[in-house]
């Protein structure tokens, strides 16, 4: 593979396992002039693992627009550049996508090197028909915004796809309960390295289990689109639900709290059934 001067190559990297690394992703990385990478401790592992040793640049959000110009500045100069993140491909939910369009502006060339793409390895691994999805990356961490954007996906009619970290998952489970309803989802996590994890469910049960068991490693979050709308629950249905959380080791006033945000009647109304139980 011939690596030109000018050009900005857009090289995907592994997601965990290091053996997923291209042929051709391996030749770019060592015949570019330099990398671009969102951190550079990360990558250096990467690098040393295949014996590479290449200056490297940090491209993270703070400080994107002050590197991409540098880095378009060189590549007008002759040199070379491959841009990669911590792991998958550039500029999906990653500052990258900054950086090509920059290039694209200036009239600068970029290629794309195909890699793992943690997106697509995770509709792949949910097991549901995927005909059309609809990819959100990480939700806002902004109350008003986070509503806005769960009111607005809510009705979708395809596969919602999300990112998440580990100590936010439980929140965002949460949220997509109360906004979602109790949908089938499917979490995936740790995806091609030893711990590789796909559990399946509904979201009270998936909320469930990682509420005993802490969540550990990088999320993606594959949630089924509502078919045919939910019909009316009435309270003793609700109460029932409710039932089933305390058995799955929800207190009774959490289990009725869930399960007002699932069916959206009052947690007293459903606690006056549960009683009844």
């Amino acid at each position: 593979m011939e690596i030109r001067k000018g050009v900005l190559y857009v090289t995907g990297t592994p997601i965990g396992n290091l053996g997923d690394l291209s042929p051709r992703a391996l030749e770019t990385l060592g015949g570019v002039d330099f990398i671009a990478a969102e951190d550079t401790r990360v990558s250096l592992k990467l690098l040393t693992k295949f014996g590479i040793k290449k200056p490297m640049l940090a491209c993270r959000r703070h400080n994107i627009r002050e590197v991409s110009g540098e880095i378009v500045r060189r590549l007008q100069g002759g040199e070379s550049c491959a841009v990669i993140t911590d792991a998958g491909m550039p500029c999906i939910s990653d500052p990258g996508a900054e950086l090509v369009g920059l290039c694209r502006e200036r009239g600068v060339e970029t290629e794309v090197v195909p890699g793992p793409s943690a997106l697509v390895a995770a509709l792949a691994l949910s097991g549901f028909a995927c005909r059309r999805f609809s990819f959100e990356g990480f939700l806002s961490v902004n109350p008003r915004q986070r509503k806005e954007r769960l009111d607005k996906i809510k009705d979708y009619d395809g596969l919602i796809v999300l990112y998440e970290a580990p100590h936010k998952l439980n929140k965002t489970l949460a949220d997509l309960l109360s906004a979602l309803g109790d949908r089938e989802i499917a979490v995936c996590r740790e995806m091609t390295k030893i711990h590789e994890e796909v559990l399946r469910g509904c979201l009270s049960e998936v909320s469930v289990h990682f509420e005993n068991t802490a969540p550990r490693g990088e999320f993606v979050i594959v949630i089924e689109p509502l078919t045919g709308g939910s019909p009316p629950v009435n309270p003793a249905d609700a109460a029932k639900i409710a039932q089933d959380l305390v058995t799955q080791g929800h207190k009774p006033a959490e289990a009725c709290k869930l399960a007002a945000k699932q069916t959206k009647l009052s947690k007293s109304e459903i606690y006056k059934e549960y009683l009844k139980i």
